[in-house]
């Protein structure tokens, strides 16, 4: 089941998040980078105003109510719990020996304030829930496993192994492939995750029943990043760095057909079934543009900066709608017909018209804002806010709850 290639770090792995730098060397391998970009950080548990669009395009829109709260060290992605009425948010404790434990942090939804704290075997990044089983799902990166938490008894109860580790020509022991993203598929009782690597990403499905790798399925191509599920249509979407769109067929779990997105780094993916479309943010990292020039002949730089908007059967674009700078998280309220985004770069939350991609909110949310939950029936949203450069070594980094109107 294992699939050859080179991994990444737990560091460089999330550097997509974590420092918005993707550097590619000439032989497309990963390193990692700790450059992140300055701003300023407001204090723990402070209430700040909400900030309405200011963009040309925009359109007139109520304030957000904005509560922000320090929490814990190296946040990413959170999920909110409507059986639990909870926040949990993955809180890796940083790098290095002197590092915290890896934890699971338990917010209360109205104040932020940490609840429970429930300490993991392995750094986590991704996250799902499975509210109705009383689950969350966190992605171990680069250990290639996923730590099972029993949310109703706030514990660790299990932890899957996805694929053994094997020692390379460095004498290093390594996962054959890095994980970023975790979907759900309670029809089918799976777990899906995209490994990445640089030779040939894959697959991995996981039966939520047995706990157990189902099956690989490789063909996902260098460095799958997103992932989002059609459930009535039997497939699944999977996206990677070099601009592809791979279309899984979840019954057979085979790759039926690969697209060019049209995107030029297509980060992560939501599907809109109502609709058939497909939504991807599109980084457009200097970094990773100038790498792949010097190492692909032919390649050419697109926007990026947006959300790009596709036709799921056929891949035709749709729509262009432009964010601030360096889009990561998106989520889609198909319900109130919303679309969410964090722009790291820009330090900042964007809301749009999910229907006519109309500009309707930029909410500040510095340094760098990067995953999104929401609770549809109060239409909250919580945000992780990564901290920026000049942040004291070990303080702590920031959950956002952004009350709409």
């Amino acid at each position: 089941m294992q699939q050859t290639g080179s991994t990444l770090t737990p560091r460089s792995f999330f550097t997509l998040e974590s420092t918005h730098m993707f550097p590619w060397k000439s032989s497309l391998s990963l390193l990692a980078t700790a450059a992140l970009l300055a701003a300023c950080a407001q204090p723990g548990g402070t209430p700040a105003a909400g900030v309405s669009a200011s963009q040309p395009g925009a359109v007139s829109a109520p304030a957000v109510a904005q509560q922000r709260r320090a929490v814990g060290q190296g946040l990413y992605e959170l999920a909110y719990s409507p059986r639990q009425n909870a926040v949990f948010v993955a809180s890796t404790g940083g790098f290095g020996a002197d590092a915290a434990p890896a934890r699971i942090l338990r917010l209360d939804p109205a104040t932020l304030a940490v609840q429970a704290e429930i300490q993991l075997p392995n750094r986590g990044f991704g996250v799902i829930l499975d509210d109705a089983a009383n689950r969350l799902y966190v992605g171990n990166s680069s250990e290639a496993s996923i730590t099972v938490v029993d949310t109703a008894a706030n514990r660790v109860s299990h932890v899957i192994t996805l694929a053994e580790k094997t020692v390379g020509a460095d004498g290093k022991a390594k996962a054959p492939h890095s994980f970023r993203e975790l979907v759900l598929d309670t029809a089918r009782h799976r777990l899906y995750a995209p490994g990445m690597s640089m030779a040939d990403s894959a697959l991995y499905v996981v039966d939520t029943r047995s706990q157990k790798v189902e099956k690989v399925v490789p063909g996902l191509g260098q460095l799958a990043t997103g992932v989002a599920l059609d459930a009535a249509g039997n497939r699944l979407f999977v996206s990677n760095l070099k601009g592809e769109i791979a279309v899984v067929d979840t019954v057979g779990l085979i790759v039926n057909k690969t697209f060019d997105s049209g995107a030029d780094q297509p980060l992560n993916l939501a599907f809109d079934g109502a609709t058939n479309r497909l939504f991807a943010t599109d980084q457009g990292l200097e970094q990773i543009q100038q790498r792949r020039q010097k190492s692909e002949p032919g390649y050419t730089p697109r926007a990026g900066n947006r959300v790009i908007v596709l036709d799921a059967d056929s891949g035709k674009s749709l729509a262009s709608l432009p964010t601030g700078a360096g889009p990561v998280a998106l989520k889609l309220d198909a319900a109130r017909q919303r679309l969410a985004v964090t722009n790291r770069g820009a330090g900042t939350v964007t809301l749009f018209d999910s229907r006519s991609y109309q500009l309707l909110q930029t909410v500040a949310a510095p340094a760098h804002p990067n995953s999104l939950a929401q609770d549809e029936a109060r239409n909250v949203w919580y945000v992780t806010v990564k901290n920026g450069r000049d942040a004291e070594k070990g303080s702590l980094e920031s959950v956002v709850r952004l009350a709409q109107p």
